[in-house]
């Protein structure tokens, strides 16, 4: 304890370009604790390091800007490190690209990490001695996670909550509070281990209790909650690991069309019988299928069989002399009846279009697509499919978004389906980081999702957010699995954020108690 209480002096002590320093590389590294790594030590030590070093702020003239540009710095270092994949998607295409890699590498973990410093310029604003500051910096960061997935369209990813990829079972918390109220939970827990720098033991053990009571809910519903198969469906997810510099040049779309089909009507799993739907990955087509007469022949083909086919493919509408866009899931079911379409509505920003299009135009930046700029849908849809239950689809990107994978005015689906092409996200990191965040959305809402990505990783996602016969990164083949049922609504799925605003109260009032004391 002794050497904790000199380093916790040492922390405070920091000044100047010392301060931003450790802040920056105690942010990198606390980057570890999400997917694929998952050292979650390394997250709560990094919260633990912020709040020192904004304890240190606080006793300098202008705390509020001191403790703004130690939590900028650190976050800084936390989403340049946890976001380094987003540098693939400027390799695809590397003449009209690849110049803009350093300004996106710099510049969205830059912008990102003002969230997190406004958060920490508030907390010092609100500053208190002991343990009362634990609970103003976890309340005030808490927030501002809240409006990183919210603010300019949102971007929640490589929340707090998503350091516990490590656990499933304290991950099963989300059910109840969702990742904004798990993640608030867990920056609560990182700053309190900066009383231990103090010597002061009491805040980490209540808050190390807390968590171990989570990991036994975790445990005791992953154990105690059955999870059966929808009777009578059964799913092929077809991975065809196309690279996505091949995916849109003419002379290999007959290539992997072909290739498609044949992994679609490859031999089935003699357990399961023939696929009754089979889900192709997000614009798996290359080409709008609806323009294509020859492949709607060969699609009439399974819908004759009785199987549904789920595809992404582009869509161009035309209204009047101009083109519309969009970034779409075509649904075609048995019997020949004519396709279902739900169009993207929550769109990524530079990948499907350009904010401030006419000013950064002229600075010649382009979407990393190709075709025109992409129009948004209205919003999620349920969706028939066939002999299965209704079905939402989430095209990528969508699947990432707390409570805003359904219309809560709007019926229950039975079931998610996430189409994907995470070729664009590298073949390591940014994934694995996608597909933990689609099994919290599992989690969250008691529904299992089917998860089709072009070059991985393809799954089915329980309720609970187990993995049923995944297809890892960069291998081509299909996923034969049953669909799990879904289980009655969870706590999260009827209130939404509800509960991490009660949190947030309880947070603040215990705030107030403590300083009062």
């Amino acid at each position: 304890m002794s050497f904790l209480a000199r380093m916790g002096s040492g922390v405070r002590a920091l000044t100047g370009w010392r301060r931003l320093l450790l802040a920056f590389v105690m942010g990198a590294a606390s980057a570890t604790g999400f997917a694929p790594l998952g050292f979650f030590p390394a997250l709560l030590i990094g919260y633990g390091a912020l709040l020192l070093l904004i304890d240190g702020a606080d006793t300098t003239p202008r705390p509020v800007r001191r403790a703004f540009a130690a939590g900028w710095a650190f976050f800084f270092g936390q989403f340049l490190v946890g976001l380094h994949w987003i540098g693939f998607a400027f390799m695809v295409d590397p003449a009209a690209h690849l110049w803009q890699m350093p300004f996106a590498l710099v510049s969205l973990p830059a912008g990102l990490a003002l969230f997190g410093a406004l958060g920490c310029g508030l907390a010092a604003y609100f500053w208190q001695d002991g343990p009362a500051r634990i609970f103003v910096f976890a309340v005030l960061l808490g927030c501002a996670e809240w409006l990183r997935g919210h603010i300019f369209t949102g971007f929640p990813w490589n929340l707090s909550a998503y350091g516990w990829s490590a656990s499933l079972a304290v991950l099963q918390s989300a059910s109840l509070m969702g990742a904004y109220g798990l993640s608030f939970l867990t920056i609560l827990l990182g700053g309190s281990l900066a009383e231990l720098a103090d010597r002061r033991w009491r805040a980490p053990a209540g808050c190390a209790l807390l968590f171990v009571a989570l990991w036994g809910y975790g445990a005791w519903r992953i154990a105690g909650t059955p999870v059966t198969d929808v009777p009578g469906v059964s799913l092929r997810l077809v991975q065809p690991n196309i690279p996505q510099r091949e995916k849109y040049v003419r002379h290999f779309m007959l290539r992997n069309w072909q290739k498609l089909m044949d992994l679609s009507i490859s031999p089935a799993n003699a357990a399961l019988g023939r696929p009754t739907h089979i889900i192709w990955p997000e614009a798996a087509t290359g080409f709008p299928v609806a323009r294509a007469p020859g492949a709607l022949d060969q699609i009439s083909l399974f819908q004759a069989r009785g199987q549904t086919l789920m595809t992404g493919s582009d869509r161009i509408e035309r209204a009047g002399g101009d083109l519309s866009f969009y970034n779409s899931l075509y649904l075609f079911g048995p019997g020949g009846v004519l396709p279902v379409v739900y169009d993207k509505f929550h769109l990524v920003p530079f990948g499907e279009y350009v904010p401030f299009a006419n000013m950064l135009g002229r600075l010649g930046v382009t979407k990393l697509t190709t075709g025109g700029g992409f129009s948004s849908g209205d919003g999620p849809k349920v969706l028939a499919a066939g002999s299965a239950p209704p079905v939402t689809a989430l095209i990528c990107y969508e699947v990432i978004f707390p409570h805003a994978v359904t219309d809560p005015k709007g019926p229950r689906p039975g079931w998610f389906v996430n189409i994907t092409d995470d070729s664009w996200f590298g073949p390591w990191a940014g994934p694995r980081q996608h597909l933990l965040i689609a099994r919290t959305r599992a989690i969250e809402e008691g529904l299992p999702i089917a998860r089709a990505a072009n070059t991985g990783i393809s799954t089915v996602i329980d309720p609970l957010g187990r993995l049923r016969a995944p297809l890892t990164l960069n291998q081509a083949g299909v996923v034969d699995a049953r669909l799990p049922a879904a289980l009655p609504q969870t706590p999260y799925a009827r209130f939404g954020d509800l509960v991490f605003v009660l949190l947030l109260v309880t947070g603040a009032f215990a705030a107030f108690i403590l300083a009062r004391k």
